[in-house]
């Protein structure tokens, strides 16, 4: 098995979820105004998009700087978008992120990160497949309890959950 496939079917799995739950409530809910770290749940799902596209380009050997400038405008673009918008979005990007992961003889394989926010550091693919994942649990909880406040019920998306709703796999290729 390969765990940063896994965490980043997961992850994909997760978002999904979420985004699911939201199509069941109103749509004016993506735009409605919170008093918390992103002004609506809308905003909140353009951050997480616009972060895990610019994780991917790393991963495909871009720069980090330059992949931030290339997908910055991203979070503009995607701020109104609907919640089916969202939910094609995000499943287009998984199949790229699956795609790349095909292409990957070593996710431990190390490379040299130039964060212009924390400086520069060696890191392993497979430990920014992790930060992708971990960034999307944390703003996924960020967006439930933006929805309670709203006065709505978020709905789970706990890792345990997502054991029991996916096959078991045996081998990297067979998930992805």
């Amino acid at each position: 098995m390969n765990h940063p496939v896994q965490m980043f079917d997961y992850h994909s799995w997760a978002t999904q979820t979420l985004l699911g739950r939201i199509k069941e409530l109103p749509s004016s809910v993506l735009q409605q105004e919170v008093n918390t770290s992103f002004p609506t749940i809308g905003e909140a799902f353009a951050h997480i998009y616009t972060v895990d596209k610019c994780w991917l380009q790393v991963l495909r050997g871009v720069s980090m700087p330059q992949a931030l400038e290339e997908c910055l405008p991203l979070q503009q673009e995607t701020l109104h978008y609907s919640v089916e918008e969202f939910a094609k979005v995000f499943a287009e990007l998984a199949e790229e992120y699956r795609a790349w992961f095909r292409s990957q003889d070593d996710l431990e394989q190390t490379i040299v990160l130039e964060n212009p926010y924390a400086g520069t550091r060696s890191t392993r693919l497979s430990e920014i497949v992790l930060q992708t994942v971990n960034h999307g649990t944390y703003h996924r909880g960020n967006i439930s309890t933006m929805l309670r406040q709203l006065g709505y019920a978020s709905t789970m998306t706990e890792y345990a959950l997502f054991w029991y709703h996916t096959p078991i796999a045996t081998d990297h290729n067979s998930r992805i």
